[in-house]
């Protein structure tokens, strides 16, 4: 038995269609359906079971056992709005239920490989998994910092991954509303009156010309099931392309694939100035000591499949 938290958002329920297609099953998913619209990313997918969050928890922090012990935890569910300023919510949210869901991996001597998250660096310009770079700037991202650094301190027995995702973009975002990637919502704003909004320059960046690592949804599920596959490696690794393009190159994907469109600047919102990740870009070097040696899809090649996806897809 295979248990994903999370797995009825973006990534996770990638994660288990992935893992659909390579003959499991029986994945018992745990998530919080109070936006139920989350369940039509798993209306195509096998699961043994579905059972909510708080329950999950009372169930583990009760001594019940499960049905059967399980090969892995992959710890991917939290509330990733980096606008969410509740304290008090997103500690218990994303570092409590983390901190449980460790000691009870360890407890039964599951690997644990949980989603961190690139936003701990804050403005960078450094990407690279050592303290001295991790300056977030909201919530969300301390309080992934929190949990990293909780790891860090315990040093917890047996296989535990921390995979710091950079700017992930793919199928089954769509619930995700104003958190979802640019390249769905230029797709959407292209469907709805060819413009394509991107802001104009700032911080040093002529407009569109803002640089993020911008990873494909199939890159960053491989590489989580890659980390699984190597039960010796443990400990915390970004999760980028390794390198840095613009939103300009989103736009012009999203373009080229529907044959129209153009590109219309905005003025840069005055609540992001300050908080506003002008450039990210991973550093994958651990990554690649640690032997993931795949290559990742460029924007120019992954935008294409999504927009292809979304395009067969009835539901967005």
């Amino acid at each position: 038995m295979i248990l994903v938290t999370g797995g009825a958002g973006f990534i996770g329920s990638n994660l288990v269609k992935t893992l659909n297609e390579r003959g499991r099953t029986d994945v018992v998913v745990v998530d919080d359906l109070r936006n139920g619209h989350k369940f039509q990313n798993l209306v195509d997918c096998e699961i043994l079971d579905l059972i909510d969050k708080d329950a999950f928890l009372e169930r583990i922090g009760s001594g019940a056992r499960l049905p059967e012990r399980p090969e892995v935890l992959f710890h991917l569910g939290a509330c990733s709005d980096t606008m969410e300023w509740d304290g008090r919510f997103m500690l218990r949210t994303n570092y409590d239920y983390s901190k449980q869901l460790l000691a009870f991996s360890s407890e039964q001597e599951i690997p644990l490989i949980y989603a961190s998250s690139a936003s701990v660096y804050g403005m960078g310009p450094v990407f690279r998994e050592e303290r001295p770079y991790e300056k977030p700037l909201n919530m969300y991202a301390y309080s992934k910092l929190l949990f990293d650094q909780h790891v860090r301190r315990t040093n917890p027995a047996g296989q535990v991954v921390g995979l710091r995702y950079f700017n992930v973009y793919g199928p089954r975002e769509a619930h995700k509303g104003e958190m979802a990637s640019i390249a769905y919502k230029l797709h959407q704003q292209l469907l709805e009156s060819d413009r394509l909004r991107l802001f104009q320059g700032s911080d040093g960046y002529a407009s569109g010309e803002h640089r993020r690592d911008f990873i494909w949804v199939g890159d960053v599920v491989r590489v989580t099931l890659w980390f699984w596959e190597h039960p010796q490696q443990r400990g915390i690794f970004n999760v980028g392309t390794g390198q840095a393009q613009t939103f300009n190159d989103i736009a012009r994907a999203v373009i080229a694939y529907h044959g129209r469109g153009e590109i219309e600047y905005i003025k840069f919102p005055n609540a992001l100035k300050a908080r506003y990740q002008s450039f990210t870009q991973a550093d994958i070097s651990a990554l690649r000591k640690a032997g993931y040696d795949a290559p990742f899809q460029t924007v120019e090649e992954g935008v294409p499949l999504y927009l292809k996806w979304l395009e067969g897809h009835d539901r967005p």
